[in-house]
């Protein structure tokens, strides 16, 4: 074909997703098996928010409220800011789309740590951006690095907090002393998919930096469980807002994705029993590998690298066959880590064990 494709388009390497269990199953010929590859929810979608989606599937023939306006409403409230610091996206992703789109000319400038989340470079990439990728340090995004590399190009920074696939997290002092340094022209990005699990209680929060150029991105894909609903959010200066939702499509928020959001809000039991789970069973797998040797890394998300000391390739697909899906991390740049979501207590005894008899 002669199709004309630029060059930025191209360069794209397209993001690949943790495969569904059943596709798995059926190409290792296996049954029964369990998923902590993901980082999703291991309890499932929040209990309120299914009965709100049941009660609006018979208006699938009707467009869905275009602004989300009762979702918004309840964000915030429950965030405590104006309704016009939230714009709606068809999960967190989307978000960074439209500020790829919105803020960014061929040549501009993206800083990004590696490894993270992979849409802000595919993102960035798809509106023209040169990249500048600044490596972690002991696992962690080096703020000052970052900083180092701001020029009159750069346009945005893009910061996961806490990062994945590490489960690290930027401290508040660091996080004010380094938001000094950032220019006017320079939108910060502080994805916070998993703040909701963090315990350290120096941790930055993008939402205190709300009147800057700061723009915080979330989610209810984790700690609400309505990942299959793509329904994210970011909070931001009404400036910023203002100019995002000129360019958001006016029903990317389905009317199922709305209700089940706005429902999972006030499920308080839901997600405090998730916090707990979480929380709980990170301490159970971390005296479970101390137990038997095993090197980890402590998070502050849902999620945890583990120090396989071989190929992280071999344990995946030898942990696979036994029916326990984990990440490897070789893509990430650490071929001998695996990330592991946590899980149902079950679960997680089946992974500890599993894991044992790969490495033994």
């Amino acid at each position: 074909m002669k199709l004309k494709v630029p060059e930025h388009i191209l360069s794209i390497k397209p993001y690949v997703p943790g495969k569904p269990i059943e596709e798995l199953e059926r190409e290792y010929g296996i049954s029964g098996s369990i998923k902590l590859a993901s980082n999703e929810n291991p309890l499932g979608p929040s209990p309120m928010a299914v009965k709100a989606v049941e009660k609006v599937l018979s208006g699938l023939n009707r467009y869905p409220d275009g602004s989300g306006r009762e979702l918004v409403i309840r964000l915030s409230k429950h965030l405590k800011v104006s309704y016009n610091n939230i714009v709606l996206g068809n999960g967190s992703d989307e978000i960074i789309e439209m500020l790829t789109t919105a803020f960014i000319l061929p040549g501009d400038e993206v800083i990004i740590p590696v490894p993270s989340f992979l849409m802000y470079e595919i993102s960035a990439k798809s509106s023209g951006a040169k990249l500048l990728f600044i490596p972690l340090k002991s696992l962690s995004i080096d703020l000052d690095a970052v900083a180092e590399a701001i020029t009159d190009k750069t346009r945005l920074i893009f910061l996961c907090n806490p990062n994945n696939p590490t489960g690290t997290v930027i401290s508040k002092k660091s996080f004010d002393e380094f938001i000094e340094k950032v220019p006017e022209h320079v939108i910060v990005v502080m994805d916070e998919a998993y703040i909701e699990f963090i315990r350290d209680k120096d941790c930055a929060r993008g939402m205190d930096y709300i009147d800057s150029n700061v723009v915080t991105l979330r989610t209810f894909s984790k700690i609400y469980g309505l990942a299959g609903l793509r329904i994210g959010y970011g909070i931001m200066s009404e400036y910023i807002a203002g100019i995002l939702n000129r360019i958001r499509p006016p029903f990317n928020a389905s009317s199922l994705a709305q209700a089940g959001a706005a429902a999972a809000l006030d499920d308080k039991d839901f997600f405090n029993k998730t916090i707990r789970l979480v929380h709980d069973e990170l301490d159970f797998m971390y005296e479970s590998l101390d137990k038997i040797g095993i090197g980890f890394f402590p998070t502050q998300s849902n999620f945890f690298l583990i120090d396989v000391k071989k190929s992280a390739d071999d344990v995946f697909e030898n942990m696979l066959k036994i029916g326990v899906i984990v990440r490897s991390m070789i893509s990430y740049g650490y071929p001998e880590y695996i990330r592991v979501s946590i899980g149902l207590h079950e679960e997680n005894i089946r992974f500890i064990n599993a894991l044992e008899k790969v490495l033994s």
